[in-house]
């Protein structure tokens, strides 16, 4: 299965919940903001509602009957790019950071409220359509570093051998946001800032997370990833960057 996302002008939302009363108020409350929802209680269940057509975002629960979240969100990453929100009653740093490495786009402890919630969803979508709000259009150009290409349009990291790289939406903005800032030291409070990150407080390890990630793809070539960490401050991009 290899999800793309919904071309309707309501983004659909698969929202994988196993609480009854919960699934019901979470589906009204995004429903109420202009989503499509597709509810589902079990992997199962998520799995139909996948392949019932174009879904642009997956809210999953991490503790499921059967086939974890964390589990089922194994087996998607390895299908498909479509972003994931993790929602769990377990709410710490560790939780977060599990979830961060299997490739989930954010992660938002339960109990949350809507606007919390809404927010969420919103910020994740921007990431996934490579818009800002009030962008008419999806960022332009190619941005070139170290042999790889940035293309901002398709967001697509291509590698010096020509293969695109599976990037999630929060990777691919952080990478843009250190090529944008290339030869600079970056706070982590400002790369949160400057790639729209919503993955918790700036002091915990949610930006570490992202940028080993980033480290590990652009070592797939066997060079050495060109991100710095200056301890204590932040992150660098060191390599120049071209643009077109």
């Amino acid at each position: 299965m290899t999800q793309t996302p919904a071309t309707a002008a309501a983004p659909t939302i698969v929202l994988v919940e196993d609480d009854p009363p919960l699934r019901t108020l979470t589906s009204r409350a995004l429903q109420e903001h202009g989503y499509r929802v597709r509810p589902a209680a079990t992997g199962a269940e998520m799995w139909v509602a996948l392949d019932a057509g174009p879904a642009d975002l997956v809210i999953l629960d991490v503790m499921l009957p059967g086939a974890s979240g964390i589990d089922l969100c194994r087996t998607l990453r390895e299908k498909s790019q479509i972003p994931v929100i993790f929602i769990s009653a377990k709410g710490s740093e560790t939780d977060r950071v599990v979830g961060l490495e299997l490739g989930a786009d954010d992660y938002l402890a339960k109990p949350f409220g809507t606007r919390e919630l809404i927010a969420r969803v919103r910020a994740v979508l921007r990431r996934g359509s490579g818009r800002s709000e009030g962008d008419a259009q999806p960022a332009q150009g190619i941005l070139r570093f170290d042999d790889w290409t940035i293309n901002l349009p398709r967001r697509e990291l291509i590698s010096p051998t020509g293969a695109v790289v599976d990037l999630t939406g929060a990777e691919f903005d952080l990478l843009v946001s250190l090529c944008d800032h290339a030869g600079r030291v970056i706070a982590r409070e400002r790369l949160i800032e400057l790639s729209r990150t919503r993955l918790g407080d700036s002091s915990d390890r949610s930006v570490d997370v992202l940028i080993s990630r980033l480290r590990r793809k652009l070592s797939t070539t066997g060079g050495k990833a060109p991100i710095i960490t200056v301890r204590g401050v932040g992150y660098m991009l060191n390599a120049p960057v071209t643009r077109n």
